[in-house]
C-alpha cells in the first residue's frame, strides 16, 4: 500500500520529533536579519548615489578673483546676464558676500568682514542637465567677460564621494550574495543531518511504498517553513532598525543623508526577502535530499 505523506499528520510531524530541528528557525532568523541589513545598506547607498548625481549633475560655481571691486562687480553683473540668457539655464545667483565672509571666518577671523579686503565673487548656476555642451557654453560666456573666471563643476569635486557610495553599494550586494550562498549551505547541511537522524524511519517509509520525491517533500516543507518563519522574524527586526535610523536622517540636516532614505519599491523588495529565501531553501532542500537518497538509499 502506498503511503500518502501530504495528508497523514503523524508523517508530517516526522521531522519535528527532535528539538535540534527547531534550531533551523533561529539560524534563519539570524541569516535573514543580517541579509536584510546588508540589502538595506546597498539600496540606501544606491539611492544616495542617484540623489547625488541628480542634484549635482547640473550645478556649477563661477569664481571671479579681482582686486578691483568695481571691475569685479561689473564682471559679475555681465556674467550673470549672459549666463541667464543661455537656453537650459535654470537659475543664476551670486553667493551672498556675508555668507562668503562667514565661510572664511574660521581661517581669517574677523578680518573676513573687512570691506578693504578683496574677496572673490562666486556665482551659483543650476542647469537643466549636466550635458558637456551646455557646460561649455556657460564656461565660454563667463570667460568671454572675464578670461580669468574659473568654473567648477560640483559633480567633479564630489566624484570621490559618489565613487565611495558606489563601492559601498557593491559591497552590500556582495554580502547579500554571500548570505544567500551560506543559507543554501546551511539548508543542505540541515537536510543531510535530517536524513542521517531519520534513516531508519525513511527506510520504513520506503518499505511502505513511499518514493524519494515524497520523502523529499517532507524535508523541503519543513525547511521552507522554518526559513519563512525565521525570515519574517529576522526581516521584521532588521526593518525596524532601518526605519528607526531613517527617522534620524532628516534631523541631521544633511542632503546626502536624506538621499539614503529608502523608496517604497525598496521596502517592498526588502519585505519579500523571507519569501525568496524560503523558496530558495525549498529547492535546495529538495535537490539535496533527492541527490542523497539516490546515492545512499
Amino acid at each position: 500500500m502506498k503511503l500518502t505523506l501530504h495528508r497523514d499528520r503523524p508523517e508530517r510531524r516526522l521531522l519535528d520529533e527532535s528539538r535540534r530541528t527547531r534550531s533551523m528557525l533561529w539560524i534563519m532568523t539570524i541569516m535573514l536579519f543580517l541579509t536584510t541589513l546588508a540589502a538595506a545598506l546597498g539600496l540606501g547607498m544606491a539611492g544616495a548615489t542617484r540623489s547625488l548625481d541628480r542634484e549635482l549633475a547640473g550645478r556649477l560655481t563661477i569664481q571671479l578673483v579681482e582686486a578691483d571691486t568695481a571691475r569685479r562687480d561689473a564682471a559679475v553683473t555681465a556674467i550673470t546676464g549672459r549666463v541667464r540668457a543661455l537656453p537650459g539655464v535654470r537659475r543664476v545667483e551670486e553667493v551672498d558676500r556675508a555668507r562668503l565672509a562667514e565661510l572664511l571666518r574660521p581661517w581669517l577671523g574677523d578680518t573676513g568682514y573687512d570691506s578693504e579686503l578683496p574677496m572673490p565673487a562666486m556665482i551659483d548656476v543650476d542647469l537643466a542637465s549636466g550635458e558637456p555642451a551646455l557646460v561649455d557654453r556657460v564656461v565660454a560666456a563667463a570667460r568671454g567677460v572675464s578670461p580669468g573666471a574659473q568654473v567648477d563643476r560640483h559633480a567633479q569635486w564630489l566624484s570621490p564621494v559618489a565613487g565611495f557610495l558606489n563601492m559601498l553599494a557593491w559591497f552590500a550586494a556582495a554580502l547579500v550574495l554571500l548570505m544567500a550562498i551560506a543559507t543554501t549551505a546551511v539548508v543542505l547541511l540541515a537536510a543531510r543531518a535530517g536524513l542521517d537522524n531519520h534513516r531508519d524511519s525513511i527506510a520504513i517509509l520506503h518499505m511502505l511504498g513511499s518514493t524519494d520525491r515524497q520523502v523529499a517533500r517532507l524535508f523541503q516543507r519543513r525547511i521552507a517553513l522554518d526559513t519563512l518563519i525565521g525570515g519574517v522574524i529576522g526581516t521584521a527586526a532588521a526593518l525596524a532598525i532601518v526605519w528607526l535610523l531613517g527617522r534620524q536622517a532628516p534631523v541631521l540636516g544633511s542632503e546626502l543623508l536624506a538621499g539614503v532614505a529608502l523608496r517604497q519599491a525598496d521596502w517592498i523588495m526588502l519585505g519579500s526577502l523571507p519569501l525568496l529565501f524560503a523558496l530558495m531553501a525549498m529547492f535546495a532542500a529538495r535537490s539535496g535530499v533527492l541527490r542523497t537518497l539516490g546515492h545512499t538509499l
